[in-house]
């Protein structure tokens, strides 16, 4: 079952200027959804491309809450409710000795929602990609720089893409098909 975001249309670049130049006049026309491969860092090449969603911190900060607060939970209900002991007429829920076990649980659902977050993001774990039956893509590590134009852009004709691309005047442009 193939979705929108893995197909589209892959132009490759003689040099970096003009790929940088592609991104900025596709981005002008309109279209956000483009990905850039290339084998060295562009400058500028992030921002023509536009800026992306990025919803990693916001699941860092759930995962450090959940982490934080379910162990507050857990140590009071163990000490006030399920198991008090009363041990030289304490509180039962002594907050101050409960925060260093809360803090490093906060730290560890942090992280752990972190790294899952990022595989999530990233597609991972993920052993093919329809860029990889490009014929052309292999170039990408050495010498090649692409732009791929992604069919799940809210602008995306088949036709009128490829149009836009071929007037950009690249030295080849493939489909990208699942």
């Amino acid at each position: 079952m193939s979705t929108l975001h893995e197909q589209g249309w892959l132009a490759r670049f003689d040099d970096a200027e003009a790929l940088l130049l592609a991104a900025r006049e596709l981005r002008g026309l309109g279209y956000t959804q483009m990905e850039a491969y290339t084998p060295y860092a562009v400058e500028g090449l992030a921002e023509a491309l536009g800026p992306v969603r990025n919803r990693i911190p916001l699941l860092v900060l759930l995962g450090g809450l959940c982490g934080g607060f379910g162990t507050l939970f857990l140590e009071w209900y163990a000490a006030v409710v399920d198991y008090p002991i009363d041990v030289g007429g304490r509180p039962d829920a002594s907050w101050p000795a409960f925060i260093p076990a809360a803090l490093e649980m906060t730290i560890l659902f942090a992280a752990l929602f972190g790294i899952v977050g990022m595989f999530v993001a990233n597609g991972l774990p993920r052993l093919n990609h329809p860029l990889f039956d490009v014929p052309r893509f292999d170039a990408a590590s050495r010498d090649g720089l692409f732009l791929w134009l992604r069919a799940d852009d809210p602008l995306f004709d088949a036709q009128r893409a490829y149009a836009d691309l071929e007037r950009l005047a690249p030295l080849a442009i493939d489909e990208v098909q699942p």
